[in-house]
C-alpha cells in the first residue's frame, strides 16, 4: 500500500528502544496527538545519527506542539540499543521494523537493499497522513522544516510559500 496524504496512516505495533528500555509501540497509542514519524536506513551510519540527533534536540519544540517524534528502521531493536550507547539518550524512541511491513506499508521500502529510504510523515490527531516526504539516501532531512510544516497544518489555514509561524496565512 502507498501512503498518500488525506488517506488512513497505516497501524503498526514495533518493538523500540527508548532510555535504553524495550517497549513496543503502537500507532494507536499517539491518537490525539500528532505523530512525525520518520524512516532512516540504518544504524551506525554516517547521515542518520546527525538526523536522529537533530530530532532529539527539537523534542521539546515537537511536544509544545502536541506532538511526538518516532523514527524507525528496519535494524533490531538490540541494534539501536547498542547503538544508542555511541549516540547517546535520545528523547524519543527508535522503532525495529525487523518484517519489513511497515516500511512496504508506508511505501519507503528499499527491497533491493532490505532498508528504508529517508521519509517523513505526519500524522494528525486522528490518524490521517497530512504530509509525506520521500528522498534519496543521501541527503539529510530538516528538522526545522519538518517543524515549519507541522505548525503550517496546525494553523488549519491555507499558508503562503516560506509561511513561518507568526505570520499572515491567506484564511
Amino acid at each position: 500500500m502507498n501512503t498518500f496524504v488525506g488517506q488512513k496512516a497505516p497501524e503498526f505495533k514495533l518493538q523500540g528502544v527508548s532510555h535504553e528500555t524495550f517497549e513496543y509501540h503502537a500507532l494507536s497509542d499517539y491518537k490525539g496527538k500528532w505523530v512525525v514519524l520518520f524512516f532512516y536506513p540504518r544504524d551506525f551510519t554516517f547521515i542518520c545519527p546527525t538526523e536522529i540527533t537533530g530530532f532529539s534536540k527539537a523534542d521539546d519544540a515537537f511536544k509544545k506542539l502536541n506532538s511526538v517524534v518516532l523514527g524507525v528502521s528496519t535494524d533490531s531493536a538490540h541494534s539501536h540499543k547498542a547503538w544508542l550507547k555511541e549516540l547517546g539518550a535520545l528523547k524519543y524512541p527508535l522503532l525495529a521494523d525487523t518484517t519489513q511491513k511497515v516500511s512496504s506499508a508506508y511505501g519507503v521500502l528499499n527491497e533491493d537493499e532490505g532498508e528504508a529510504i529517508r521519509g517523513t510523515f505526519i500524522i494528525d490527531p486522528e490518524g490521517l497522513v497530512k504530509y509525506a516526504l520521500y528522498h534519496d539516501n543521501n541527503v539529510g532531512r530538516s528538522v526545522k522544516e519538518t517543524l515549519r510544516v507541522l505548525e503550517a497544518l496546525q494553523t488549519g489555514e491555507k499558508c503562503p510559500v516560506e509561511w513561518n509561524p507568526g505570520e499572515k496565512t491567506l484564511g
